[in-house]
């Protein structure tokens, strides 16, 4: 039949995550090996959170669904700037736009999203599953994929019947201001093979940390800034617009094509950060902070059947633009205190400025990927996958460091040429490319023994070209005064920066199933990740590019079933091994810099439950304990003086940074009948995670210090009638304050002598709302 991987998903759909009619908890279907398949059967490290479930813990956003992620951890600044890490094979440090590329890899639907400087903050909406695949997945996955995959499948449309609905809510956070949603769907059959399925939503984010009265004074000038036009209350407010268009087509009985466009656009105020030693909540920035994030991807599946032989193509372009605004008052405070470096921003007129830099950043990301596959039958003795892969992922970067203050800036001649009033310029094109080719073969050893094997072989070519840094008359060492040609490059004045990173290999698997008995399984896996090596922005040639990184898996796990289905108990224990694994640091001019740091290992256990204690009561959770550490010392030589830098030492048996050693969640759900055909539901969510450090070098630990452990509970309460539903719902109850991520403006040493930032959670949230579904 036509669209097979669309149908089977489209028919799963009712009965994932809801307890089944006869008693007991329903099949989950994932498509994590790219076919379609009972989440029991697939011997792999998943957990999926499906309609029902992403609904029921009113998951909207990226950080909703990774707390209920025990093995994912992330770094964020806030929307659509999250960085994400599974298994704690994280070193602190990624997501520059010049830097690494991620090590796990983002999803949506069949296509990759993956971007290199911030996640796309996908709303989750009319969602039929979330999809985290722990450990290396090289070989169906590719080079982002080296730690894990997360994966974001869409509700397709449905031929067989109309289906439509609407949420709407409103929200008040504590210490904060008021928020909205708008959210909706529907289904139309057009024929009884066609049909469109139409999704839009309108999100309004309350702030909740306050831009408060405050004043500076630069040593060198005597000169005092203000932030008085910039005081406000509840300033990091987030609106979200956008919508996604699907049609599916069934050509004949064999083929279906299924085109789709998904757009958003996201306007962030504010820094969802906070100074602790100013006041709770609270911070003092001198110029604006606002990012505006837009994005449409467009994708074509087309699914189809030559003989018994499955095939597959899906392709997507994803265009991406970033217009941020932020302060950079620390760093330019900082280096006056310590360097006496106001002393050489001087206007026209020869006079002393105040020296405060703020960034204007433009951002465009293209990425355009091909997948080819064919897929053997279900009942052949030797089942096999095999594919290639095609990717292209452009980046043009623009950072413009601006001295513009109240009417004064930077002299012409001490300003970037062509830019008045830049210190600084970051005009880059940064390039992308992979190609790979991959097959995944299964073998029944015997009735409930199975060999699976994998190997995927890429080449990976990766460009990083145009200008950066000062004017020569400001300073020598990067910018016009080590360009090597005249050429303006993207509006720059010349081109000091044109690198290249080239490579190839392969990402083997072997994993061996089995089958105890219809309801419990074991696996042992072997498998290889691995991330692309890249260009440093070498300072006059003396960094030298990056290497590739990789990480081996040595991994046992069970899939089990009790109770007469009431009880599904996974789980996995594992050792992962990650060699030269890449870190970025900020070296001189906080210019960021990438080193292979020798290496690190990951012992740890995760698993997930779900237990249907008694008709309407379930619980259901998922826990991660981990020890990520170094095995080798990092200790890099300086490039400009031959020896150890002590501010980038981390010893032998450091903890890996951002991962918590302990991370887990509790929810508990009870339904029941509330009369004149209402049912009723209550719910509590509680989440642990453990001690983390935002840093990996012993240094910039001390001045940071530990992010502490916290623990946080969600409450809900609601009825349902007839496809009417209302809810009430408090999260953070307790009003916790906790510590997601911790950071200063610059480099520890230097802007941690201004000020530490922490982003906490949200305060508490109290909100209402009502939906129906036709």
């Amino acid at each position: 039949m036509a669209g097979a991987l669309l149908s089977c998903i489209s028919a799963a759909r009712a009965a994932d995550d809801e307890t089944a009619a006869a008693g007991g908890l329903a099949e989950v279907v994932v498509t994590a090996q790219k076919r379609v398949e009972n989440l029991q059967d697939v011997p792999l490290s998943i957990q999926a959170i499906g309609t029902q479930k992403l609904e029921q813990m009113n998951v909207t956003k990226f950080d909703d669904y990774a707390q209920l992620l025990p093995s994912v951890s992330f770094q964020s600044a806030g929307p659509s700037v999250e960085h994400i890490y599974m298994r704690g094979v994280a070193s602190g440090g990624d997501g520059n736009h010049s830097g690494s590329l991620p090590s796990v890899g983002m999803y949506l639907d069949e296509q990759p999203v993956t971007t290199i400087d911030g996640n796309l903050n996908i709303h989750i909406y009319d969602i039929a599953r979330v999809e985290a695949l722990s450990g290396p997945q090289g070989t169906l996955y590719g080079a982002s994929s080296e730690a894990g995959t997360l994966r974001i499948i869409t509700n397709k449309p449905d031929p067989t019947k109309f289906a439509a609905g609407y949420d709407v809510e409103g929200n008040t956070i504590s210490h904060g201001g008021q928020g909205y949603s708008f959210e909706g769907f529907v289904n139309i059959p057009l024929t009884s093979y066609a049909a469109v399925r139409l999704v839009g939503w309108d999100v309004k984010d309350a702030g909740y940390i306050d831009n408060v009265p405050g004043s500076v004074t630069f040593p060198t000038s005597g000169i005092t800034m203000n932030n008085a036009k910039l005081v406000k209350k509840d300033y990091n407010d987030v609106t979200t617009r956008g919508g996604r268009a699907a049609l599916k087509v069934d050509l004949n009985d064999n083929w279906t094509i299924t085109p789709q466009a998904m757009g958003q656009v996201q306007t962030t105020n504010g820094s969802f950060a906070y100074n602790p030693a100013v006041g709770d909540l609270e911070i003092q920035h001198y110029f604006p902070d606002n990012i505006r994030d837009s994005w449409v991807q467009s994708a074509l599946t087309i699914e189809g059947k030559i003989s018994n032989f499955d095939i597959v193509y899906s392709g997507a372009y994803l265009t991406r633009n970033t217009h941020e605004n932020s302060d950079y008052t620390d760093y330019s405070l900082a280096y006056d205190q310590l360097n006496g470096s106001g002393a050489y921003f001087l206007d026209n007129a020869g006079n002393l400025i105040n020296p405060a830099q703020h960034i204007v950043g433009r951002d465009h990301y293209t990425k355009t990927s091909h997948e080819f596959r064919v897929s053997t039958p279900k009942d052949f003795p030797l089942r096999a996958t095999a594919g290639f892969f095609i990717q292209r992922q452009v980046h043009e970067i623009e950072q413009d460091y601006q001295v513009i203050n109240n009417g004064t800036q930077l002299a012409d001649d001490l300003s970037v040429p062509g830019w008045p009033g830049s210190i600084w310029l970051t005009e880059q094109e940064r390039v992308d490319r992979d190609k790979a080719v991959f097959t995944e073969l299964s073998y029944d050893l015997m009735s409930n023994l199975t060999l699976n094997t994998g190997i995927r072989y890429y080449t990976f070519d990766n460009t990083l070209q145009g200008f950066y840094g000062f004017n020569a008359n400001y300073a020598s060492g990067e910018g016009t005064a080590t360009c090597f040609n005249n050429i303006p490059f993207h509006g720059a004045p010349c081109s000091d920066l044109d690198g290249r990173s080239t490579g190839s290999g392969n990402t083997p698997k072997v994993n061996l199933q089995y089958k105890i008995d219809n309801d419990r399984m074991v696996y042992a896996t072997w498998s290889k990740g691995f991330r692309p090596g890249g260009v440093n922005r070498n300072g006059g040639g003396k960094i030298p590019p990056y290497k590739p990184d990789y990480l081996t898996n040595y991994e046992i796990g069970w899939k089990t079933t009790w109770l007469d289905n009431r009880l599904r108990w996974n789980g996995a224990a594992f050792y992962e091994k990650w060699k030269d694994f890449q870190f970025s640091y900020l070296g001189p001019n906080a210019l960021t810099i990438i080193a292979n740091a020798g290496e690190a290992s990951i012992k740890g256990i995760e698993t997930d439950f779900e237990f249907q204690v008694v008709q309407g009561f379930t619980l259901s959770g998922g826990l991660a304990y981990l020890d990520p550490k170094l095995t080798q010392e990092f200790a890099p030589i300086d490039p400009t003086t031959g020896l150890v830098d002590p501010g980038l030492f981390a010893p032998n048996g450091e903890q890996l940074p951002v991962t918590p050693k302990f991370k887990g969640n509790l929810v508990g759900r009870y339904t029941f009948e509330v009369g004149a055909g209402f049912l009723g539901h209550v719910q509590a969510t509680g989440l642990y995670v453990g001690q983390r450090f935002a840093d990996l070098r012993q240094q910039a630990r001390a001045v940071l210090g530990p992010e502490p452990a916290y623990f946080q509970a969600d409450f809900s309460a609601g009825v349902e009638k007839n496809g009417l539903t209302g809810e009430l719902y408090i999260d953070n109850a307790f009003d916790r304050r906790e510590v997601l991520d911790r950071f200063a403006e610059c480099d520890e040493s230097t802007c941690g002598t201004v000020a530490i930032y922490d982003i906490p959670n949200r305060p508490r949230t109290i909100g209402i709302r009502f939906g129906q579904r036709f």
